[in-house]
This record gives C-alpha cells, sequence and structure tokens, in this order.
C-alpha cells in the first residue's frame, strides 16, 4: 500500500487550476492555427487570428483566457494500493481550489442557493468531483476550468432507439445550431451515447478531456466523429458566430451499452478556451 498525503493533491489541483487559465494547450493551439489556414471567411480568419493573439497574450503575462475562469471540475483516478493520509479527499480537492483561484486572481462564479439568493461562496467552491478507482498505486488527477457559457448552451436528449446515428447527428447539429455565437466558437464538442441520462452527460464531458482531434479508437466512432464534424462546419457560425466554415475544431464522442428501450445521448460543448491539465502523483 503506498501512502499519499492530501496536501500533494491540493497543491497539484492549485497549479493545474492556474495553468489551465494562463496556458492553452498545445493541441488547441495547433488546432486553431491549421483552422486558420483552411477558414473562407475573411471575418472568420480575422476572429481566429484575435483568438491566437489572446492565447500568446495570456502566455505571455500570466493572465487568464478567460473573463470567464469556469467552474472547477476535477476528475480522480485512484488506485486502489494507494491510501490517501491527512485530510479527505474532498476536502484537499476543494482546498486546491481555493487555493488556485485565490492565489491566481482568477474570477470566482460559483454561487450558493442556485435558485433562490444565488449568492457568491467567494472561492469558487465547491468543485464537480468525479471519482473513480482502477488498478495501480497512483493517482491521476484531470482539472476541467469549464466557462459556463459554453456549458449553458449543452444538452441531453433520450433517443428513440429506432432513431439511431441520424437522431444522434439532427440532436447535435439542432444543439449547435442553437447555440450559435454564445458558446464562442470554434467548439469542440463533447458526446457521450448510451448508459443512463447521467452516464452519458458524464462520457460527455470526458470526452472533452481528449486531445483535440485525436480519433476515438473504434472505427465506426471515428466514422461517426467525423461525419458530425463536416456537418457541424456546414452550418456556416464560424469563429465567434462571424460565419465561416470553422464552427468546431472536433468532436470527441464516447459510447457504452444501454437499455434495449434508450438511446441517451448528451451533448457537452466546449469553447475555444479549452482549459485543462492532468498530473499523476
Amino acid at each position: 500500500m503506498r501512502e499519499i498525503k492530501s496536501s500533494e493533491i491540493t497543491e497539484a489541483i492549485s497549479r493545474m487550476i492556474q495553468e489551465s487559465n494562463y496556458h492553452i494547450g498545445d493541441d488547441t493551439l495547433a488546432a486553431l492555427k491549421n483552422a486558420r489556414q483552411k477558414e473562407e471567411s475573411p471575418l472568420g480568419k480575422e476572429a481566429l487570428d484575435i483568438i491566437i493573439e489572446n492565447a500568446s497574450i495570456a502566455e505571455k503575462e500570466n493572465i487568464p483566457l478567460c473573463q470567464d475562469c469556469g467552474t472547477a471540475i476535477v476528475f480522480i483516478e485512484i488506485g486502489q494500493d494507494v491510501h490517501i493520509t491527512g485530510e479527505n479527499l474532498d476536502d484537499a480537492v476543494n482546498k486546491g481550489v481555493r487555493q488556485g483561484y485565490k492565489d491566481g486572481y482568477l474570477r470566482k462564479s460559483i454561487v450558493a442557493h442556485p435558485f433562490s439568493e444565488r449568492k457568491n461562496t467567494g472561492d469558487n467552491t465547491p468543485a464537480i468531483i468525479h471519482v473513480k478507482v482502477v488498478t495501480g498505486d497512483k493517482i491521476k488527477i484531470s482539472v476541467m476550468s469549464k466557462g459556463s457559457g459554453a456549458e449553458n448552451k449543452s444538452k441531453v436528449a433520450m433517443l428513440k432507439p429506432g432513431e439511431g446515428t441520424e437522431g444522434i447527428i439532427k440532436t447535435v447539429l439542432k444543439t449547435v445550431e442553437e447555440a450559435g455565437g454564445s458558446p464562442c466558437p470554434p467548439i469542440i464538442i463533447g458526446l457521450g451515447i448510451g448508459g443512463t441520462l447521467e452516464k452519458a452527460a458524464l462520457m460527455a464531458k470526458e470526452a472533452l478531456l481528449r486531445e483535440i482531434g485525436k480519433a476515438n479508437n473504434d472505427p465506426e466512432i471515428a466514422k461517426l466523429e467525423r461525419d458530425i464534424l463536416e456537418r457541424v462546419n456546414g452550418l456556416g457560425i464560424g469563429p465567434l458566430g462571424f460565419g465561416g466554415n470553422t464552427t468546431a475544431l472536433a468532436v470527441h464522442a464516447e459510447t457504452m451499452p444501454t437499455h434495449i428501450a434508450s438511446l441517451p445521448v448528451a451533448v457537452n460543448i466546449q469553447c475555444h478556451s479549452v482549459r485543462h491539465r492532468e498530473t499523476v502523483i
């Protein structure tokens, strides 16, 4: 049994929260630059130039990529041969979030009592925490700072099984079309198919952690990703909603078996400021 101090988890999360808000990932930057080369709309090209310049300024000056510094979403894979000492896991995670947002001078956006008083908690906690037990003696932590401009445009649909592939594609297209320029395209689309309502939504969120443009290992799912991306970019929404052929940078789909009477489909939209980091302790 390997012992890991809760303080190591706290420190890792604090660091990743700040890094993810200041520095866009190499995969995202490469995808944006590639999109700039292929974009046909003059306004779309200009919007992409501004997005890329914004990322460069944030990197050089250690300032947030966006004024919305997001909800802290933390995915943790704990090896079954690990024993965490010190604080309990939730407290260690929230302490890291609290510290990261404070030390990084990041906007705190979480409100308590969501349907009434909506008073700001003041430290961007509580985090949304997803824990999975795996084999081994390590802890893998993935942190995502998810802005609400994109999150608010996400959808879950419970389709009839007979709607099949075309039903899934129509669901994604309708979601993206209704979102328009609000989620700050070019977007990344996380797609969860199967399981149950809550599992589909979780898979869609987890899919956003994948390297941009890296296809699913299953050829059938990879083809679905390509087909959806082509049709989404055919909508003409374009960068920041100014028109063009770059509405999305990628579609990442995850699936799992489901009930014979169900076809859950979750569409989780991510803006062009893809803010996530991961580490292994």
